[in-house]
């Protein structure tokens, strides 16, 4: 199972967003289906919480409302990336809201969520409760001025908003009124020993991840899971599933989606226990992927919610109605994408949406920077400079140019791909080097080493593009045996790394595998499906809404296919697009304005 971050539904999507949790998954999920496994990849929008009545109220829209319309625009833009996800859906769905209520029903009745009293954030403004997120002040460990109130990013700790010093609210300002509410909470502490157990068997983690997570052991505390609102899932016990002010906590009910998605998945695809291949048998693995500021739910929380709801924490229990639930076996996180030395910021107008981007560009120009230059080990910075050089110096001249050289020569010369004659020790060489790419770069995906992986594959181009130059085919016009030889050479290595960059680059390789005479699908896409909700009642979606989803049943194999001579040729058209040097200073323009 692939299993990505939730985007929040109060607003577009941005490109720092999918570098951290989207690119990287769809290549890793792309490549192991391609490799023959069953790949199942769902997330959907994260729907409830403050900051959707927040928005909803800037736009006079009800929160439900607002959710709908940002469903719509993420779902739009992810389809256009080309994200194969199996489901993408939403947890504003009866299906969630059940699937959320039973997971709290068994981690109660385990004993793993205690009720007691606490100091809530309230804003003095509106009323309203404000989430620990938006709430920012000095880090009373560290000192850093820029802490949230569920954790400071720069030392790492979990906090609460009254333990910062000067809290203010991220929304308007004002300083939060702290008041006295009953509420539930997890008991992280009872999880301890048996995450610290868990912990010390994913050794294959990133080295950030695992110990960022590590860290965190030592300072547990119970950690709220209810709040005054009225937009959310409703707390599943007598006295309080009825009451209009009380909630469960955004964050509690998110991370449940991965597995209410799986549900609706199977329920959507005729086989209601499907899902349960996924989350029961031990054999299944899951991969998540989120940027860094989401770890400790999916190294701590998330893992502490299953270990409790399989009775597996202190306190014992059993498990519930899902039975006994599998835990991540790995968690991939980014770290932060920046924009030209600044951090995004929607309301400081630092920001490029997707929808935006991919007006102007095509989704494989993005796909490309993020994988060559994404954040995943270190933050990485965007400069629009450094986006023109490498799609221009390295996606044109360095890929497109290949393609396009070498099957237009061929469709001019032989019309289509040319019979070979014996081949020299030079052509042996470079299809060598192709078919060592799919090791080379499959182990590399297979590592979620995004950057290294696209870096081999485009050594192979540039093997490529040296054999091409070094043979000079077009000047062999009085031999035309060792002509269709060198021609026939390059296009096989066409063919095979047009395969290698397919997980990187679906939408040109599809191209490319049409250029070499190809037929049908190479590399599926997802596509937008409006649905009904599968329930009625509490949670469910009025009317219909889009979800994306495709079929990858029939995708390539990860491995060098021979290209059949005599296979018509036409006269390409050029894959990549080159970008005028004038884009930077317009892109730029249009920042500032």
């Amino acid at each position: 199972m692939t299993a990505l971050a939730w985007p929040y539904a109060n607003g577009p999507r941005h490109i720092g967003h999918v570098a951290g949790f989207g690119v990287p998954a769809d290549v890793f999920a792309r490549y192991m289906r391609m490799r023959g496994h069953d790949v199942l990849m769902v997330s959907g929008t994260d729907e409830h919480g403050t900051p959707i009545l927040v928005q909803a109220d800037s736009e006079g829209l009800t929160a439900a409302e607002a959710a709908a319309k940002y469903n719509r625009i993420i779902v739009e833009d992810l389809d256009a990336l080309g994200l194969s996800y199996d489901l993408f859906t939403r947890t504003t769905t009866g299906n969630h809201y059940k699937t959320v209520q039973e997971l709290f029903s068994t981690l109660y009745g385990n004993g793993y969520i205690l009720q007691k009293k606490t100091l809530g954030a309230i804003s003095p403004s509106t009323g309203r409760t404000l989430p620990d997120r938006y709430i920012e002040g000095t880090c009373p460990h560290c000192g850093f001025d820029s802490a949230r109130g569920d954790q400071c990013d720069n030392c790492g700790r979990q906090l609460d908003p009254t333990d910062l010093i000067d809290p203010k609210s991220r929304i308007n300002g004002e300083t939060p009124k702290f008041v006295e509410e009953d509420h539930f909470f997890l008991d992280l502490p009872a999880f301890a020993d048996a995450l610290n157990a868990w912990l010390d068997t994913r050794t294959g983690w990133r080295t950030n991840v695992l110990r960022f997570t590590k860290n965190l052991l030592d300072e547990m505390h119970p950690r709220p899971i209810s709040r005054d609102l009225d937009w959310g899932v409703p707390i599943p016990l007598e006295g309080w599933i009825d009451r209009p002010d009380k909630r469960l906590y955004v964050w509690f009910d998110a991370v449940i989606g991965y597995l209410s998605a799986t549900i609706e998945w199977a329920r959507r695809s005729g086989d209601p226990d499907a899902w349960k291949r996924w989350w029961q048998d031990p054999e299944a693995v899951s991969y998540y992927f989120m940027g860094k500021d989401n770890i400790v739910f999916h190294s701590e929380i998330w893992p502490a919610m299953l270990l409790g709801a399989n009775g597996e924490g202190a306190n014992g229990g059993e498990p519930g109605p899902l039975g006994k639930l599998n835990l991540p076996t790995e968690v991939v996180s980014s770290e932060f994408l920046t924009m030209e030395g600044k951090q995004f910021s929607s309301s400081r107008r630092v920001v490029i949406y997707v929808r935006d981007f991919l007006e102007r560009y095509s989704p494989d120009a993005l796909r490309y920077y993020i994988c060559a230059a994404g954040p995943e080990n270190q933050d990485s910075d965007f400069t629009w400079a450094e986006f023109l050089r490498r799609n221009n110096d390295e996606l044109v001249a360095g890929w497109g140019n290949l393609v396009n050289r070498s099957i237009a020569m061929a469709a001019k010369n032989f019309g289509a791909v040319p019979e070979p004659g014996e081949l020299e020790e030079v052509d042996r060489e470079l299809l060598a080097t192709t078919k060592a790419a799919f090791d080379t770069v499959g182990d590399l995906i297979g590592a979620n080493k995004v950057r290294a992986g696209i870096g081999e594959a485009m050594k192979a181009v540039a093997a490529a593009n040296k054999y091409l130059a070094d043979t000079a085919p077009w000047k062999m016009k009085e031999d035309p045996k060792r002509q269709g030889t060198v021609l026939y050479t390059v296009l096989q290595a066409v063919s095979d790394l047009k395969t290698v960059m397919s997980p990187f680059l679906p939408h040109s390789s599809q191209r490319v595998h049409e250029l070499l005479g190809g037929e049908g699908v190479f590399a599926p896409m997802p596509f937008i499906e409006e649905v009904a909700d599968l329930d009625e009642g509490q949670g469910a979606t009025d009317g219909p809404y889009p979800i994306l989803t495709g079929d990858y049943s029939d995708v390539p194999k990860w491995e060098s296919v021979p290209l059949v001579p005599g296979t018509v040729l036409e006269k390409p058209t050029p894959v990549f697009t080159k970008l005028e040097p004038s884009i930077v200073d317009e892109e730029i323009e249009r920042l500032n304005a």
